[in-house]
């Protein structure tokens, strides 16, 4: 493959909102979406290929511990922690602008506190805390501005 093709040519100084972002659905899957395997590494491998907002479904899980998987079938459930830490490694390996968590949130309100606390002390300060008010979507940040950044939308 052509390395001039991993560069990137756009002017990144824009709203986030003036861009098409390199996003992956059930990012967590290794097949198929009714019996596959939930594997951690799949966060790895997509953002490795340029994927810039991921997919992460939330579920109670036992022993207070949250769980991604496709809910209501027999997909594999793997931690939500083993999930973070793994997009915390490879989040910015071949691309420093940011990476959007998109938590699609099922469980109950004392695992929702795990989740923060875990999106909290796995990502510190490359978590971006900062609200957005959705009021002007010429107000968003840039690329340029969010890189090393990890934004959560729920």
């Amino acid at each position: 493959s052509n390395p001039l093709h991993r560069q990137v040519h756009q002017d990144m100084e824009q709203p986030l909102c003036h861009y098409f972002i390199a996003s992956s659905h059930n990012t967590y899957l290794s097949g198929d979406q009714l019996l596959s395997q939930s594997r951690a590494e799949m966060y790895a491998r997509v953002l490795q290929a340029g994927c810039r907002c991921v997919e992460v479904d939330c579920w109670d899980g036992p022993d207070g511990e949250p769980v991604v998987h496709h809910g209501y079938t027999l997909t594999s459930k793997i931690l939500f922690r083993e999930v973070a830490e793994t997009i915390n490694k490879y989040a910015f390996i071949k691309n420093e602008f940011p990476v959007i968590l998109s938590i699609e949130n099922h469980c109950s309100i004392q695992q929702q506190k795990k989740i923060a606390q875990y999106l909290k002390e796995i990502f510190g300060d490359k978590l971006d805390l900062s609200s957005v008010s959705t009021g002007d979507p010429r107000q968003l940040p840039s690329p340029q501005d969010l890189k090393g950044k990890i934004l959560v939308k729920v």
